[in-house]
């Protein structure tokens, strides 16, 4: 297995991992800024000297530091709105549909040529996103569905400035003190909005300890895995393929934690994205 298949292995199985955790936990312990939180004490402390010191600094590179910082930011800040109208099962597969978007922008502004089975195998697998995420789409999980379009355009605009800021920054933890930038701006934002609404800066309650400690070595290192991995092949994808990571977790949920509403749909829907992905990698 070679290099990029590693790291997206890697990153695959710690983003499972920490969604497993994280989606058990009470909404009031605002698990994800607790995670956000560790990830900048643990890692992005270690990666930031690097991104300040080794890093090839251009105009161009600031430029592309900013627009990812931003992206994410409004990530985060969307999804957390998608979250409040509708589950999970409904917003993040409509959020990680993605990697097409991702192929249109690295073909229009970067001359990405992707192949005609590539493009085929990543429609296939955003065909089978959509069929997970279908449902009523009526009342409240309506409202849901500008902010996940919002937070899937901002996934697109992140992916391709991190894709474009690879060829400046030689190191992985280089590449860690880059997604570590992103990741303040995204904490500083949720802990806005999050006094906005309750009138606190902290949450109100604490996830377990290793929960936030799993969280904060899985969330940045895992998303810095899949950019290491862009330097070897196109942004969209080395994202496509974290997509297994969204088939790992519906057959945990339907398999190991019983969760059993509209299993069939949900298990059909994650063969059509496997599908996909080996379409994509057959094309190799």
């Amino acid at each position: 297995m070679n290099e990029a298949a590693l790291a997206l292995a890697a990153s695959v199985v710690m983003h499972v991992v920490w969604n497993m955790l994280a989606r058990h936990q009470p909404a009031n312990t605002f698990a994800l800024w607790w995670a956000l939180g560790a990830h900048l004490l643990i890692l992005g402390a270690w990666g930031l000297p690097s991104l300040i010191k080794d890093v090839h600094w251009t105009p161009e590179f600031a430029a592309l530091l900013a627009t990812s910082a931003a992206a994410n930011g409004l990530y985060f800040m969307a999804l957390r709105h998608a979250y409040s109208h509708a589950p999970v099962a409904l917003v993040y597969p409509v959020v990680r549909s993605s990697p097409l978007l991702i192929a249109v922008w690295g073909m229009l502004l970067f001359g990405d040529s992707l192949s005609v089975m590539v493009w085929a195998g990543i429609a296939v697998s955003v065909a089978g996103l959509l069929l997970m995420a279908s449902g009523d789409n009526r009342g409240e999980e309506g409202k849901a569905l500008p902010w996940a379009l919002l937070a899937m355009l901002a996934t697109s605009a992140y992916s391709i400035s991190d894709k474009a800021a690879t060829v400046s920054i030689d190191s992985f933890r280089g590449l860690v003190g880059f997604v570590s930038v992103g990741y303040l701006t995204a904490w500083l934002f949720l802990s806005v909005e999050h006094h906005r609404n309750t009138g606190r800066w902290i949450p109100a309650a604490r996830p377990a300890w290793y929960i936030i400690l799993t969280g904060g070595l899985c969330v940045g290192l895992a998303y810095a895995l899949v950019i290491h991995a862009m330097r070897f092949m196109p942004a969209a994808e080395a994202v496509a393929y974290t997509n297994a990571g969204i088939v790992l977790a519906c057959l945990a949920s339907i398999f190991i934690f019983r969760e059993r509403h509209c299993w069939q749909r949900r298990l059909f829907g994650a063969g059509i994205i496997l599908s996909g992905l080996v379409l994509v990698r057959l094309a190799q």
